[in-house]
């Protein structure tokens, strides 16, 4: 069965997960979804946005990178095709995590 790709989302950094939940809620019109004290989704229609909280620090770099995720129904034929491509190896594969996902991660 071949991969559906579904959504994209960008993983924004954070040093304050509460000020930008609120930010985005009331200056942009998006709903929160779910949120801890390291981590919230927001939803505005076919939008999503992830916060992500980062120290900005040694220990904590942000390094100017940026993080996006990828969601499609399906991931296994994707998976076997990145590996063949070698992006990613056969461990990276984690299937049902504690958040509900099969996934995995590459950069």
């Amino acid at each position: 069965m071949s991969t559906q790709f579904i959504e994209v989302s960008p993983v924004l950094p954070s040093q304050d997960i509460e000020r930008d939940v609120k930010w985005y809620s009331t200056q942009v019109g998006f709903k929160l979804v779910q949120k801890d004290e390291m981590y919230a989704v927001l939803r505005r229609e076919n939008i999503c946005v992830h916060l992500q909280w980062h120290a900005d620090t040694e220990d904590d770099p942000l390094l100017g990178g940026s993080v996006i995720k990828i969601f499609v129904r399906n991931i296994e034929s994707i998976f076997e095709e990145l590996v063949k491509r070698g992006t990613v190896t056969t461990d990276k594969l984690q299937i049902n995590t504690p958040w509900k996902t099969n996934e995995f991660g590459f950069f």
